[in-house]
């Protein structure tokens, strides 16, 4: 039995673009895989630990083979907590809407607390950085409000270029996706159309994660 962490990126839950589409991947997937475990994590809705001065002081410490004080400590292992529940998962599905060409600061936020030195990601002299989140598959559902598919507008798109290096550099190497724009530059009509195409889309591969 597999555990799926399903991390919602929006407040918008039924009106958000992103969260219908991991919706419909995740109910593929749970006719498929009827007996693993979904795991639903709304970022909106969590009181997300706070990476502050003790947390990023016991970093440091890690980072420069020095003992971290009881502060730093209690810190870091509520980071550490935070991280074992992320990497506990097998399967990973993240429903994310582009803000200002990038991603919701929810996000960002959990992402600074999981990646870190020893427990999502290692570093020597001789062979740089390796990713210790390894074995483990990811699907994104992606929403804009304008089109970024022109080479053009592409140069804008800090949202899946950002997510996927992410997850590559902490060990990441099977990453789906499926972007759902304009949701609303094109009016109603064609965002309703492009979600629908998105949803069929997502279905499939649901079935297949």
């Amino acid at each position: 039995m597999n555990k799926i962490l399903y991390i919602q990126a929006s407040p918008r839950e039924h009106r958000s673009k992103s969260i219908a589409l991991a919706d419909a991947f995740i109910e593929s997937y749970r006719q498929s895989h009827p007996d693993d475990r979904i795991e639903t994590l709304n970022l909106f809705e969590t009181d997300l630990v706070e990476f502050g001065a003790q947390a990023v002081q016991a970093k440091y410490a890690i980072l420069h083979g020095r003992q971290q004080t009881p502060e730093e400590l209690a810190a870091w292992q509520e980071v550490q907590t935070v991280i074992d529940n992320f990497k506990s998962a097998d399967k990973f599905v993240l429903a994310v809407p582009m803000w200002n060409f990038g991603i919701p600061y929810r996000l960002k936020q959990y992402i600074d607390v999981i990646v870190q030195p020893t427990l999502t990601f290692s570093y020597s002299p001789t062979d740089g950085y390796a990713g210790l989140v390894v074995g483990k598959s990811a699907f994104i559902a992606y929403a804009r409000g304008g089109d970024y598919s022109s080479q053009q507008s592409q140069a804008f798109d800090f949202q899946k270029r950002y997510i996927e290096s992410i997850l590559a550099f902490i060990g990441f190497s099977d990453i789906r996706s499926i972007v759902v724009e304009p949701t609303l530059m094109a009016g109603p009509d064609i965002a309703a159309k492009k979600l629908a195409e998105a949803i069929g889309q997502a279905k499939r591969l649901g079935s297949e994660f």
